[in-house]
């Protein structure tokens, strides 16, 4: 995730100068289908843009005649699409540019494959020389809707990509998931119009922050492993790191690593992985770790809400979420949304795609489980701004964070935990239990049903959070009269 919505060229200038400040965010988590406890693919990751920056939950009706070209309103970036689009969901800003959505992030189309876009990153001084970024390429802002609508497997969504970026060009450094029922890819956007793609195993899973993170290609294993055109030959002529006659690494190749990478990026990796992989010892200072990994246990949904929730919980690194003088957590005051993105491969693929979606910090929401076999999303997921209002899912779920937030972690213990578990073990057995209807039905009657699904479970736990943060203002209410008298 970019800062460029809250500062127009910032990000980009940053990464084209190849400055030490890193103007991204976000934290991603992949999960092989033989890992998950269902045999789900899951793709996860955290949006991080500002404290207060509203999101949006919405539905794009498939459509025969739909535009045949793109222009951003960001940027100016122009691509021909198929006039024949997809259904398919996205988490889009309140705020957008005469009318068109951006920064869509992350949705699930009508075949079952799920997009997640993108996790930021930076490119090293050298390989921006030798392949600039284009200043009127794609951009984060465009990626999903001009990919997401138009792809049937998750590696042709890395190969539908590649190919606008062969073409077209990229205005950023940029990490892109795509996942099916069957296989997770992971894509790494690394200089003006070079990319590498690596499948993700089905025994393992990633924990990746904003920095490169692709290895060696193999790129005899199209199976496995895809690239730009010629990247090998790119960083031969270019005498870039990473260079062999029988491999090439893209981290370094393309990537950094540096002091800021010390302490923002690599120690988040650091938390992932002690988190899924307890038995392996690691130190947060170590300069660079597998990207692939096996858990201790199968992962399922909480797992990875616990990953994404982190703030090097019950380590000495426990900041509560904020980046104060040591190490970047997960976790952070700037997350907008937290999706996990789920493909299914124990019910029929009517209801195979669920986007899992928290507002705001996911340390101090509720992931809802959202059908995305749908006609319209719930109401108050297409409202919120950047200022606080009563009605929209992001700000009930900020309110909760911005009320927990000067009490460490004793308010989250004590009030949001407890209520937390409630509503999600509540939503848990209402998607098992609207699973088992959804089966009898089909067409529009099946649509409609996940649709009002779907508004039923965000009325609740909107409902519970809403409740939850009055008892919330009581205690923060008492803990502050706490304070005063130990003043005294």
């Amino acid at each position: 995730m970019k800062f460029s919505r809250l500062l127009p060229g910032v990000a980009t200038f940053t990464v084209i100068m190849g400055l030490s400040v890193i103007a991204s965010a976000c934290t991603t988590v992949l999960v092989g289908k033989d890992v998950s406890k269902d045999g789900s693919t899951l793709i996860a990751r955290n949006e991080d843009v500002s404290t207060a920056w509203a999101k949006h939950f919405i539905v794009h009706q498939a459509t025969s005649n739909g535009p045949t070209q793109y222009v951003s309103k960001d940027n100016n970036f122009t691509v021909s699409l198929p006039s024949q689009a997809q259904r398919y969901t996205s988490t889009p800003d309140w705020q957008q540019i005469d009318g068109q959505n951006q920064f869509g992030e992350d949705g699930i189309n009508d075949h079952n494959v799920a997009m997640s876009s993108t996790e930021s990153g930076t490119t090293n001084k050298k390989a921006q020389k030798a392949d600039p970024f284009v200043k009127n390429g794609l951009e984060e802002a465009s990626m999903l809707d001009v990919v997401l609508p138009y792809i049937a497997s998750a590696k042709q969504g890395v190969e539908y990509l590649g190919n606008i970026i062969n073409n077209e060009g990229s205005a950023e450094n940029n990490g892109v998931i795509f996942s099916d029922n069957n296989s997770i890819w992971y894509m790494e956007i690394v200089s003006g119009h070079q990319w590498a793609a690596v499948r993700v195993p089905d025994n393992k899973y990633a924990v990746i922050p904003n920095q490169t993170m692709i290895g060696k290609l193999n790129l005899k294993d199209s199976d496995n492993y895809l690239a730009s055109p010629g990247i090998k030959s790119f960083v031969k002529k270019h005498k870039l790191n990473g260079y062999n006659q029988k491999s090439l690494d893209v981290a370094l190749a393309f990537g950094t690593n540096s002091k800021m990478d010390q302490a923002y990026n690599r120690p988040r990796v650091w938390d992932g992985q002690r988190i899924l992989t307890p038995s392996k010892k690691q130190s947060i200072t170590t300069k660079r770790f597998s990207m692939f990994m096996k858990p201790d246990h199968k992962i399922g949904i909480p797992q990875i809400e616990k990953v994404l929730s982190s703030h090097f919980n019950n380590t000495k690194y426990d900041s509560n979420g904020k980046w104060v003088g040591g190490y970047r957590p997960i976790n952070v005051p700037t997350d907008v949304e937290s999706h996990i993105l789920q493909i299914r491969n124990n019910v029929p693929s009517s209801i195979a795609g669920i986007q899992w979606l928290a507002m705001a910090s996911p340390a101090t929401s509720a992931y809802i489980p959202f059908y995305t076999n749908i006609k319209d999303t719930p109401d108050q997921y297409k409202i919120g701004t950047d200022e606080p209002d009563t009605k929209s899912a992001y700000w009930t779920y900020k309110m909760t964070r911005v009320l927990t937030d000067p009490y460490k972690n004793l308010l989250i213990n004590k009030d949001v935990v407890p209520a937390q578990k409630i509503v999600n073990n509540q939503l848990t057995m209402n998607l098992a239990t609207s699973d088992k209807h959804a089966q009898s039905l089909t067409g529009d009657d099946l649509v409609n049903y996940l649709t009002e699904q779907n508004q039923t479970n965000a009325d609740y736990a909107q409902k519970e959070f809403k409740i939850l943060n009055q008892r919330l203002v009581k205690d923060a209410t008492t803990q502050t009269k706490i304070v005063q008298n130990k003043d005294l």
